[in-house]
């Protein structure tokens, strides 16, 4: 196994330092605790290109504490992320830049998570193919407690040393892993964890959870794991019980994680095996019935009646949220599912213009202006119902919907799964 000595060199040329600055201005994101922002950076960029290289050189660069951020799940509870302050991020993604291929190359072929062409759609095509190509029909769907939180830093620095013998190297990855955490003006120490939200940290929880993968790989067990979503495939409940059974001694006796017992099941092709927002099924793959709601919601809140605003605007609005759907779940068969969802985003629409009218009688004036017959029926602009009539669809036809730039997700190719294999 090939070791590498001297790497803090390359970290902190200026070449590099700058590169990773580009990919953090990139990403953009939030200040840390000192309030800089990646534009205030950039406008003092030369200047603090040569801090950071003169500081990385002397070995005097000293990470920030995280400014600690609580985000709140779709499911419920709470996610705890740690915002470094844009120093530390451009020096953690010259690490990375740095790191990463000597790592990279070293991971478990079914490892997918924040690794270079490597996707989910990628994982979920492997994942099927397991189930429905190669007949390992039983999974075991393990569920990590914080992982990201209570990664070991023992553990972690070792894995790290095993490939990197440059101290100044393992030293700064140790600051960092170190430095602390501000919530509300109070500094809480690091023990334990690599923040969420840090630049460096999803290569660390793939160096970390690449010795759980060796550790299947090496007893035969297939795996497919994108960062802490860990599959385990076996050709029976029996055997899958068993795998079940060693992966967690492995978590917890050897790299003192915690699995969820409680979210951790067995189970089948037959069943649906929930991965990613999708759900793999004998020769079938779907959405997840969560995300469908969830992309409901995020629908319904662009789409108030109440908004006021020019369907234009509404529309403007709303692609990118549409866009961002199906672009990530187009490799599903769901031709069915995205007629549906597109009349019903239609309909919303349709609502909008329908208060937006208040009283039956704006409606018929512009019947009259689009020389649309009509009974003169009275008729109640306020009623959900009444956004699916005919004549309603007459004057609001899906072909108007199309010139104000609505994107028709149903025009979009679906189940592109085998794109991926």
């Amino acid at each position: 196994m090939r070791k590498w000595y001297s790497l803090i060199d390359k970290i902190y040329r200026k070449e590099n330092l700058e590169l990773a600055f580009k990919y953090v201005k990139k990403n953009n994101g939030a200040p840390g605790i000192d309030g800089e922002t990646v534009f205030n950076f950039h406008l003092n960029l030369e200047l603090n290109i040569e801090f950071l290289h003169d500081k990385l050189k002397t070995n005097g660069y000293e990470p920030s504490p995280v400014r600690r951020v609580e985000i709140q799940k779709p499911d419920g509870g709470v996610r705890l992320l740690g915002i470094p302050t844009v120093k530390d991020r451009v020096v953690q993604q010259a690490i990375v830049n740095i790191i990463e291929p000597i790592f990279d190359k070293t991971f478990h072929p079914s490892s997918y998570g924040y690794r270079p062409n490597h996707s989910q759609h990628g994982a979920v095509a492997k994942a099927e193919r397991f189930m429905n190509k190669y007949g390992l029909e039983h999974v075991v769907d393990m569920d990590l407690s914080k992982c990201f939180d209570t990664l070991d830093h023992e553990i972690m620095m070792k894995a790290v040393s095993e490939r990197i013998s440059d101290g100044r190297v393992l030293k700064l990855i140790e600051k960092f892993l170190k430095a602390g955490v501000m919530h509300s003006d109070n500094f809480s120490r690091t023990e334990v964890g690599s923040p969420q939200g840090g630049v460096i940290s999803p290569l660390l929880s793939n160096i970390y959870l690449n010795q759980f993968d060796q550790r299947m790989m090496s007893k035969g067990i297939r795996i497919v794991r994108f960062a802490d979503d860990i599959l385990i495939f076996a050709k029976d409940k029996k055997t899958a019980g068993n795998y079940k059974a060693y992966a967690t001694q492995v978590l917890e006796n050897e790299l003192k994680l915690k699995v969820n017992n409680e979210k951790t099941k067995l189970t089948n092709v037959n069943e649906g095996v929930e991965f990613l927002g999708f759900v793999i099924k004998d020769k079938w793959l779907g959405v997840n019935p969560k995300r469908i709601e969830r992309f409901k919601d995020k629908v319904r809140s662009k789409t108030k009646r109440n908004a006021g605003r020019k369907l234009e605007d509404i529309i403007k609005d709303l692609n990118p949220v549409i866009r961002g759907w199906i672009n990530y779940y187009r490799i599903a068969n769901i031709k069915k599912l995205v007629e549906k969802l597109m009349g019903w985003i239609r309909r919303r629409l349709r609502m909008i213009k329908l208060k937006q009218w208040k009283t039956y009688k704006a409606m018929h004036k512009d019947m009259r202006k689009e020389g649309i017959k009509g009974n003169g029926e009275k008729m109640a602009v306020t009623k959900w119902k009444n956004s699916n009539v005919h004549i309603v669809h007459m004057l609001l036809p899906n072909k108007l919907f199309e010139e104000l730039g609505l994107i028709d997700i149903a025009k979009y190719d679906v189940g592109l799964l085998s794109n991926y294999y």
